[in-house]
């Protein structure tokens, strides 16, 4: 049975393609995902290995999760630590086996331009500037020479190819805060690529002085003589720092470990983000796969009732469709891993041109190649496996039959179970939506996967009377071709059903992140309006306004009040966090928050304000004292109030005194300045002269509130044109479904066609009953697919209020075009089945079996 099953395939070769390229499309997502990040792993691993070449490090203890806004921003960034004195350099190099001992002074920057502008990948990727150390073995001058003064500057290769200068041209820099004119004096070669980040080199003195005036750093490197190992090394530098407090010494495999691993954390949810939206696409395939073979296996039943009816058995015939789906399986599983190794090899050419080089050949290891294999025959067998049993339990009575009985009616049963899990998926949403849950997320997404499973099921018995509604109008208008396709995709529901549900999988989603996205912005927006009462805010696109420019807005004329909220790492009553620093005056000039107890004006006592969130996830309450420790030391403060506000960037607000007391200068940064125009001030004229003081820092913005609530508004776009464009392959395979379903339809139904013409059916009015029939099954998927996934969004406000998600807003405009999209793929999808049954010769038509 196994050759009958294989020459099955070649026979109707063409009948599979689509449930070929479903497979295809779906592996190749799979198969990509896994060579993309296996070569991202590898890019940043020898960023690693070329960065940390020390033999031994000696550093700070961890004080708070993740580097921060200003905080450590070398090229292999990790987590915030305490920092250690640079004193601790001469000490090291007393140590036998000690060759060089290089410590790490490293801090942000803005490298303008050739252009005029800041030198940027644009992809996010950190702008920072190190001392060039004599002695550093990790970096090597490819031409001019090593900055020797503060007017000086050396540039890494790729930075200097990003921002079109050369050696020996004049641009400027901000550094500390303040705008500098600086000569590129030199190239340097970094042992990898760096992945678009733009790296500046000063010379030591000028580095000490803007990154670590304090006279500490973050970790001192330390390489040994030749023929001493790292642990050796490492004993004698303990040994000799044995009476540091709050010193660690480490092996350089450690901390190169250490820095791998929390790069492969990261990408870990870069891959899983990936391969939720392959899921879905091979969940979608796997509707076209087996709508493929419910279809093949009604056109051959007579084929396998002659094949019982010759002694073959149930097994036999249930096998031999099984082999046809692991061969299609194999066959799109293999184009497929040749598809993500294309994509990923796409993707490659486009962040290069972005700015973000990604090193080494495009990964295709064994593991990746099992796994698509595996995925992708795993799929198409158990999408088989319901024709497969219908094949072998076809009576072989069914050969003497002169016409094919197919029975393709709703099953009562089936709809019995789909109407239990959609009434159990309404259930759990009003529950997570008015209940007083602790957790409603899970109990959220637990009804919402019931609701659409429920509509999978009852698809089929909501066709006939659907179809009938959505078909009415072109019944009326496109006599009699409107009632033609209308009975041809209620006669099948069952495959009409399975038609339309792939593709009301992919607009679900869809429906569900656009009423996400626009109810997001609408918050964002009410929380701006009620929350920001200055006039302007200054924000800077790399996160930390120059303090220079903070201070010279201060002084400008029409300039009422600001305040700067600085941000930075701590641990608050022993949970890491990031603590804001405002002036105790900022309540009552730059934000108006809700109070929930106490009063904001303690910030003037030196006590904290905390948020809700914090407070409730503590424990805590008005009145209760708890410890505040960061880089540079530690004080025990009452909490003095609980907000609940949502434009504060971190859970807890300081004093400016305390933050200072608590964080070092080189882990805080200026996140945001709040500009109050005086009264009686022009507005526009104040606006005017913040815009020519900004100007010179290149990267700061002048924003009032409706612009900064559009920026915020794009970030979400931004989010939402990518899960677009991954949505988008599972409407693609559900356009296939369409395609394939409709091919397999115009086969089975030849000779009906063949009559039609024959009494005067034309090619045009023909094709035309195709295409109205496809439109009907898409319109059909997506009504459904698109009430269901905006009836489950309009929940999430209610759920999500306490995280901001306040505001409810039904994009219907969007909606709309959804519909339009689908009447548009109906009519695509039409276009090769259509021409295929206008083609057909009638004489052959009508004779055909």
């Amino acid at each position: 049975m196994t050759r009958v099953g294989l020459r099955g395939i070649r026979a109707h070769l063409g009948r599979f393609l689509m449930s070929v390229v479903a497979v295809l499309l779906g592996v190749a997502f799979v198969a990509g995902t896994f060579a993309l990040r296996t070569m991202m792993s590898a890019t940043f691993d020898r960023i690693v290995d070329a960065g940390t070449v020390g033999d031994v490090y000696v550093r700070g203890p961890e004080v708070a999760g993740g580097g921060g806004p200003g905080g450590d921003q070398g090229p292999v960034s990790g987590t915030t630590r305490s920092p250690i004195p640079l004193s601790l350099t001469d000490r090291i190099a007393t140590v036998a086996g000690v060759t060089d001992v290089v410590p790490d002074i490293s801090g942000p920057i803005v490298l303008v331009g050739a252009d005029g502008t800041a030198t940027s990948s644009g992809n996010g990727a950190p702008s920072f500037a190190m001392a060039l150390e004599p002695g550093d073995p990790s970096l090597s001058v490819a031409a001019g020479r090593a900055p020797r003064g503060p007017g000086e500057i050396a540039l890494e290769s790729s930075t200097m190819a990003a921002s079109g200068l050369s050696v020996g041209d004049t641009t400027s820099v901000v550094l500390g805060g303040t705008v500098q004119q600086a000569t590129v004096v030199g190239e340097v070669r970094f042992g990898a690529p760096i992945a678009g980040a733009t790296i500046v080199f000063l010379d030591p003195k000028t580095a000490r002085q803007a990154y670590a005036p304090d006279g500490t750093t973050s970790s001192i490197a330390v390489y040994a003589d030749a023929g001493i190992s790292e642990s050796t090394l490492a004993d004698r530098v303990r040994q000799e720092l044995s009476g540091a407090s709050g010193v660690q010494v480490v092996t350089g495999d450690t901390v190169r470990t250490e820095t791998k691993d929390q790069i492969a954390s990261a990408l870990g949810f870069v891959s899983t983000f990936l391969l939720v939206f392959a899921g879905i696409s091979l969940f979608v395939g796997g509707f076209l796969i087996a709508n493929t073979f419910q279809m093949i296996v009604r056109q051959r039943q007579r084929e396998f009732a002659m094949l019982r009816a010759i002694g073959a058995s149930p097994t036999q015939v249930f096998g031999s469709i099984l082999v046809q789906a692991a061969v299609v399986g194999l066959l799109g599983s293999g184009l497929g891993i040749g598809a993500g190794v294309a994509l990923v090899a796409g993707l490659r050419v486009v962040l290069d041109r972005m700015g973000m080089e990604l090193s080494g050949e495009i990964p295709l290891d064994g593991f990746t190649v099992v796994i698509a294999l595996v995925v992708g025959v795993t799929l198409s067998v158990l999408a088989a496996l319901v024709p497969a049993r219908r094949a072998a339990l076809t009576p072989p009575v069914e050969a003497m039959r002169d016409d094919v009985a197919t029975h393709d009616r709703a099953s009562v049963l089936r709809a019995v179970a789909g109407g239990v899990l959609a009434l159990a998926g309404v259930g759990a949403v009003l529950a997570a939506s008015v209940g007083d849950l602790s957790s409603p997320g899970p109990v959220l997404g637990l009804g919402a996967a019931c609701l659409l499973l429920g509509t999978l099921m009852l698809a089929p018995s909501a066709v006939p009377g659907g179809l009938r509604l959505l078909a009415a109008p072109a019944a009326a208008a496109l006599r009699p071709l409107g009632g033609l396709a209308r009975g041809n995709v209620t006669r099948n529901p069952r495959r009409t059903a399975s038609t339309a549900s792939a593709l009301m999988i992919g607009m679900a989603l869809v429906g569900a992140a656009s009423v996400l996205a626009a109810s997001t912005q609408a918050s964002t927006r009410t929380i701006v309006d009620s929350e920001a009462t200055a006039d302007f805010l200054l924000q800077s696109a790399t996160r930390d306004v120059p303090a220079d420019l903070a201070s010279e807005v201060s002084g400008l004329p029409g300039v009422g009040h600001v305040d700067t909220l600085h941000v930075g790492p701590a641990t608050v009553g022993g949970r890491d966090t990031f603590v804001t620093g405002v002036d105790p005056g900022v309540f009552d000039h730059s934000l108006d928050v809700p109070v929930d107890s106490g009063d904001t004006a303690a910030l003037a006592s030196g006590e904290i304000v905390v948020l809700r969130s914090m407070a409730a996830a503590q424990g805590w309450a008005v009145g209760d004292t708890v410890e505040v420790t960061g880089g540079a030391g530690s004080r025990e403060v009452r909490i003095g109030a609980i907000i609940d506000s949502r434009s504060l960037q971190g859970t807890v607000i300081a004093p400016q005194s305390l933050f200072d007391a608590v964080v070092p200068p080189a882990q805080g940064s200026i996140n945001t300045v709040f500009v109050e125009v005086a009264a009686g001030a022009d507005g526009e004229q104040v606006r005017a002269e913040l815009t020519a003081a900004a100007k010179p820092y290149v990267v700061v913005s002048v924003l009032d509130k409706e612009q900064f609530a559009d920026r915020l508004a794009e970030q979400v776009n931004q989010i939402l044109v990518i899960l677009y464009a991954l949505l988008g392959l599972s409407i693609v395979i559900a356009a296939l479904g369409i395609v394939n379903t409709l091919a397999l339809s115009i086969a089975e139904r030849t000779r009906e066609i063949g009559l039609l013409r024959a009494v005067g059916l034309g090619r045009l009015q023909l094709a035309t009953v195709v295409t109205i029939e496809s439109v009907l099954t898409a319109v059909f998927g997506t009504v459904l697919g698109v009430a269901i996934g905006a009836g489950l969004a309009s929940t999430l406000p209610t759920v999500f209020a306490d995280q901001g998600l306040s505001t409810l807003v039904v994009p219907w405009g969007q909606l709309g075009v959804f519909l339009g999209v689908a009447v548009a793929v109906g009519v695509v999808a039409a276009v090769w089945p259509g021409v295929r049954a206008a083609r057909l010769d009638v004489l052959e038509a009508i004779s055909y079996e």
